[in-house]
């Protein structure tokens, strides 16, 4: 197929999308956004009622993970260039768009916002915690870099491979990825809490038995709550046990 998308065109696509969020709707929420950054392609594509159609396509409800929506959105363009070349698609543009939008979302949501991000706060909080000025440069680089990168792999793989990007994300699992992502967060927070408290101790000349005693009660909490728990119950025993070490110490 001949590509009636020039590179320009497709970069330009690419750079609209970083203002997908600049206008909300309660009604259809991000579509103003997407008819924004589709609106230069759309305007090579097609002329007329055919442009007219095809504007109205992009307006209708759109809502998925800022981070996700440039695969789908760079699918749902090489799907339309196709059309407009004249050739055929298994899947028509607003389909794809609406059966990716939620679940792209719900990944999304999960790696960028459940994952990423705390890990990228949990490293730099020990780089905080030694006094350094690096921890908001490291905690900006470490959130940033994987979600640009995301954003324009994505993007790329989106207009190239247009549906079938559905299974590159299926082969990457990314789901797999968030969970792995959650997993070393709760590992350096559980690091960076030992070395508070050990601190803490030496700097009140304290023996490090306390510490123990602190894990203790820590897989105690966890053991109650894989018994069913209240998880509001261990957080107040919790805080009444930090107030009361606190007196204690």
């Amino acid at each position: 197929m001949n590509r009636l998308l020039s590179r320009g065109t497709i970069i330009l696509v690419f750079i609209r999308l970083g203002l997908l969020q600049a206008s909300w709707n309660f009604q259809r929420l991000q579509n103003l956004g997407v008819l924004y950054a589709l609106g230069p392609a759309l305007r090579r594509l097609f002329e007329g009622e055919d442009l007219k159609a095809a504007q109205q396509r992009h307006l209708e409800y759109f809502n998925s993970h800022p981070y996700m929506a440039p695969a789908i959105l760079g699918a749902a363009l090489a799907i339309e260039e196709t059309q407009a070349a004249g050739g055929t698609s298994v899947v028509k543009a607003a389909e794809f768009k609406k059966m990716t939008i939620a679940p792209f979302a719900a990944m999304g949501d999960a790696l960028f916002w459940g994952g990423i991000r705390p890990l990228a706060a949990c490293t730099a909080l020990f780089f905080a915690f030694r006094e350094s000025l690096w921890a908001p440069l490291v905690f900006l680089l470490l959130f940033n870099i994987p979600h640009l990168l995301f954003t324009i792999v994505g993007f790329w793989l989106g207009y190239r491979r247009k549906h079938h990007i559905l299974e590159f994300i299926a082969q990457k699992r990314l789901p797999d990825v968030a969970v792995r992502a959650k997993e070393m967060m709760v590992v350096l927070l559980g690091a960076l809490c030992s070395l508070l408290v050990f601190t803490l101790l030496s700097g009140l000349q304290k023996s490090p038995l306390w510490a123990g005693l602190s894990l203790f009660f820590v897989f105690a909490a966890g053991w109650l709550f894989r018994k069913g728990a209240s998880a509001l119950c261990l957080l107040l025993i919790g805080a009444f046990l930090c107030i009361l070490s606190g007196y204690l110490l």
